[in-house]
């Protein structure tokens, strides 16, 4: 074949268009089919496009759009012209080897279903995995900024604050202190306190801070009906349950946070601690925390009936309503009062308040 020049028609009838893919300038050009595509503009040195590395590129039905694995990557060259576009895809055997065919579709749909169950294998079993052997490696120091973080999230959940009568958290402190020393818990800095709030429940967040919600306090006759509560979530504090559900809930983000550093500016505590709230812990967790609590009132010399008479007397009369949402996420079944009845002893112990305290802690949070 001879090198003569093929032209394109002018500009207003059949331009071949050309952007270089450094500047975003129109370009008209005509084409030379030779040993090599030349691209010749007036007043400029030709560009040429060796025939095997033209590729097709995505285009109109009306128009070729031409790249090439030589030039820039955005250069494109627009050829209108059919029986022009005819000639260079003829010369052009590598134009769609770039596309991607059924096997490659087949590879992609592949890999993307692969990838798929993987995420899936991950949520389902190594996050949980993770929290697992993760809980209770966390640093003391790490917690304590965890339990930090929590507490300014539950303290934004729960808008009533913190009831501040001075004889009542004095009362309330004595409280969870019995509870702690008696459990073996040797963090001594644990914190408590009562929120104000009607809805019925206790927990305790990583770094030893342990919260009693009013609307459970209201319920109370009794300080043992608390202390037996109180005695489970500090259960789960034992176990490391809170701190499994904040890195569980938190996701993998919580995780990369855990892992550098940064537990407290993650957004995923912002759930996660709302999740400990209002976790539904599993029933082993469950089973074992009741066990903490049984053996710790039975250290006391006090009995942990009580506890489960107050958490049967609010879920079996209120759990249907929106008042007792929390609590049913720590549901106490007939079996679990069975169990704690069947564990019931005659008190060996000193009363864990004196009447006078208990009136305080009753009083904590005024009149609502």
């Amino acid at each position: 074949m001879t090198d003569t020049p093929v032209e394109t028609a002018t500009e207003s009838a059949k331009p071949t268009i050309f952007y270089d893919g450094v500047s975003s300038r129109r370009r008209q050009v005509t084409l030379t089919l030779g040993d090599a595509l030349e691209l010749v503009e007036e007043g400029r040195a030709p560009v040429r496009w060796a025939y095997d590395d033209i590729r097709r590129a995505d285009s109109p039905a009306s128009v070729l759009r031409l790249a090439s694995t030589s030039a820039p990557p955005l250069a494109r060259l627009e050829i209108r012209d059919l029986a022009l576009a005819t000639a260079v895809t003829a010369r052009c055997v590598r134009l769609d080897e770039h596309q991607t065919t059924r096997r490659g579709v087949a590879k992609i749909v592949g890999w993307s279903v692969a990838a798929a169950i993987s995420i899936v294998c991950v949520v389902l079993f190594g996050v949980p995995l993770a929290a697992d052997r993760l809980a209770p490696l966390v640093p003391k120091p790490i917690e304590r900024r965890i339990g930090d973080a929590s507490e300014v999230q539950v303290k934004t959940i729960f808008r009533g604050g913190v009831c501040n009568d001075a004889a009542g958290q004095t009362a309330f402190r004595k409280l969870v202190n019995r509870l702690r020393e008696a459990a073996g818990l040797d963090d001594d800095s644990m914190t408590s306190g009562v929120l104000r709030t009607p809805v019925p429940n206790a927990f305790a967040l990583p770094g030893g801070k342990v919260y009693l919600l009013s609307g459970l306090l209201d319920k109370a006759e009794s300080p043992d009906e608390l202390a037996g509560i109180l005695a489970h979530e500090l259960g789960h504090l034992k176990h490391h349950d809170n701190m499994r559900g904040l890195i569980y809930n938190g996701g993998t983000s919580f995780l990369i946070g855990l892992l550098f550093g940064d537990v407290t500016g993650s957004s995923a505590v912002i759930f996660a601690s709302r999740s400990v709230v209002e976790a539904s812990y599993s029933r082993e967790a469950e089973t074992n925390a009741d066990t903490f609590a049984i053996e710790i009132m039975h250290a006391l010399g006090r009995s942990p009936k009580p506890a489960a008479e107050l958490m049967f007397r609010i879920t079996g009369k209120e759990g249907g309503s929106s008042f007792a949402t929390i609590l049913a996420s720590h549901p106490l079944t007939e079996d679990r009062l069975a169990r704690m009845t069947k564990e019931d002893r005659p008190a060996s112990g000193p009363p864990l308040l004196t009447d006078k305290e208990w009136e305080a802690l009753k009083s904590i949070c005024g009149k609502i």
